[in-house]
């Protein structure tokens, strides 16, 4: 069974001595003092280690079970689930008018974060339940924020998105689910696949939104509409009526995120209530969606945080090999494996990843909030532009950060008797869910990147350069942070240059270094963050900030300096990828 410790103290340094919450103008922020969030995040850090991470490894090894039509959630996840339901968990950041706190969407990323490092399986089922409910609030009628949102902030009730159907995947243009019109509401009929949480034991209901084509509607995505389909329809009095023709028919077998439920669900001419307009079902998902591209950055940061935990108490611990600058521990037969320098290095790895990742993420959620909270359209353009950067920078760094921890253990990291595996499994699913970030890249490349302009790219260079210039007096910053970030935007700035000279011309051009592009841009978000958390850290002479320093010289000497090479790449352009003919492979 894994442990897990919250990271209490890096996040009251990222939210007060970085970010500054406390003195921020953003409506709500002025609430955010040091002893607030380090109330409710101990209470939240609580939660984490001591009820939802005692149960992880029971879920990774029973897995859910369909049974007649009902999945069993594996043992403890129900008493778990209604702990974190009792405390106020599921509606932290949700709407007062409905049953939430009212809290920031940045508070809600910090707790989420600990949630999902301590059991990412249990965490989805109410986090997919924030986003339906966050689809239903944007869109939905008045009479169904009444009739779901409250439950659903409760935890009474679980939310779900249906998109998925086994011939398409990201191309939602080709679904054939279909919606006929029956009265006030629609016969929802087809199959979808990959539905996580689906179905369970673990509330009353479960508020399915699913994408159908109602008939006669246009070909392709402009002829796809959004609809609540409950599993039990819901009376007028608010009680629970006769079960709808939705259900279960299989669980997938999956890699990881065993006790989370992935379902095939069966639409058998189920009762679904149109949200919003006809025919413009997927702009009103994409509120579900790119919440949970953000959500699934999170997870994968997460897995990447618990398990580089994990790997470091290992290495402190195991004895191993001499260290060849003399013993460690003469008085035993080896020296910790912490000792090595190639040891060193994988930690410091995950570390720097970890720590700069984590402030990264708690930026964008302040421009969520700012954007939110005072319709500031500069802020909503950045998180547009970031959002895939969050997506797919952090969950394919995060899965790597697992594998660097696994190495750790060496040949235990391969046994299911040690946790390393489970972080190594659970954590590849972000990849690839919620868009792969293949097309998270192709996203940010050919979309986000020209959007309105290029406006919101041109901002992000501004809050660079602005960096630069305030702190360029300070020698200590500038030989250690400010010129490996001055080196690493440049090269993001020549890349970008090159779309835009290459891009209209050979298309294939800018698409065929768009992953190359997203980890450039990634790597230069968290050098940005870095810099600002060594401004927070210098001139303090503890243990806490000498080593928040050395993680940070340490990521701007080993790490920042890919953004060369993925520049190297972008610039060689599509005729290395795409020379070889199609029929070779």
């Amino acid at each position: 069974m894994a442990s897990y410790t919250p990271p209490l103290g890096d996040l009251a340094f990222v939210l007060h001595d970085v970010l500054a919450v406390q003195d921020s103008a953003i409506p709500g922020y002025a609430d955010l003092d040091r002893d607030t969030t380090a109330a409710i995040l101990e209470e939240a850090g609580k939660i984490a280690a001591e009820v939802l991470a005692p149960v992880n490894s029971i879920g990774d090894r029973e897995g859910c079970r369909l049974e007649n039509g009902v999945v069993r959630t594996p043992a403890g996840f129900k008493a778990a689930y209604d702990t974190a339901r009792a405390g106020g968990w599921t509606g932290l950041d949700l709407d007062p008018d409905f049953g939430g706190q009212g809290m920031p969407h940045l508070l809600n990323t910090a707790v989420g974060e600990m949630h999902a490092a301590a059991n990412m399986a249990l965490n989805m089922y109410w986090g997919l339940t924030h986003g339906a409910y966050n689809a239903i609030h944007a869109h939905g009628s008045a009479e169904q924020k009444r009739t779901y949102l409250p439950r659903m902030v409760a935890g009474d009730w679980t939310g779900t998105m249906n998109l998925t159907e086994p011939h398409c995947g990201t191309d939602l243009g080709l679904l054939r689910t279909r919606a006929e019109p029956d009265g006030a509401a629609y016969r929802i009929t087809g199959q979808k696949i990959f539905i996580s949480a689906g179905e369970h034991d673990l509330a009353d209901n479960i508020i399915h939104l699913a994408l159908a084509r109602i008939s006669g509607a246009p070909a392709g995505v402009k002829g796809i509409s959004l609809f609540i389909v409950p599993k039990y329809l819901v009376n007028p009095d608010g009680t629970l009526g006769a079960r709808n023709a939705v259900a279960c028919g299989k669980l997938e077998e999956k890699m990881g995120i065993h006790g989370n439920a992935t379902c095939v669900m069966n639409y058998d001419g189920a009762t679904g209530f149109l949200v919003g307009e006809p025919h413009k079902g997927l702009r009103a998902m994409f509120t579900m969606m790119n919440e949970a591209r953000l959500s699934v950055g999170v997870q994968g940061l997460a897995q990447a945080a618990a398990a580089c935990q994990g790997a470091a108490a290992y290495a402190r611990d195991r004895l191993q090999g001499r260290a060849v600058t003399g013993p460690e521990n003469p008085a035993g037969p080896a020296d910790p494996l912490i000792v090595h320098p190639d040891v060193r290095r994988a930690l410091m790895d995950q570390r720097a990843f970890v720590e700069g990742g984590r402030a990264f993420m708690l930026w964008v959620s302040v421009l969520i909030d700012q954007h939110a909270r005072t319709a500031d359209a500069a802020a909503e353009g950045l998180v547009s532009l970031l959002t895939p950067v969050v997506k797919g920078f952090l969950t394919d760094k995060g899965f790597e950060a697992t594998v660097q921890a696994q190495q750790v253990f060496g040949g235990h990291g391969y046994t299911e008797d040690w946790p390393a595996s489970q972080f190594v499994r659970d954590a590849r699913i972000a990849m690839i869910y919620e868009g792969t970030n293949g097309v998270q890249a192709l996203d940010l490349v050919g979309r986000k990147l020209g959007q309105d302009g290029g406006r919101h790219m041109m901002a992000f260079f501004e809050i660079v350069k602005g960096f630069l210039r305030e702190n360029d007096g300070d020698p200590v910053l500038k030989a250690d942070f400010l010129d490996p970030l001055k080196a690493a935007s440049k090269d993001l700035q020549a890349a970008t240059m090159y779309f835009a000279q290459t891009g209209l011309k050979d298309p294939n051009a800018a698409l065929a270094g768009s992953t190359d592009f997203l980890h450039l841009f990634g790597h230069v978000c968290l050098g940005l963050m870095w810099a600002r958390m060594a401004r927070a850290a210098i001139g303090r002479d503890d243990d806490f900030h000498r080593a928040k320093l050395a993680t940070g010289r340490y990521y701007m000497a080993r790490l920042l300096p890919e953004t060369a090479l993925r520049l190297v790449r972008i610039q060689s352009g599509a005729e290395p990828v795409m020379a070889l003919p199609a029929e070779a492979f």
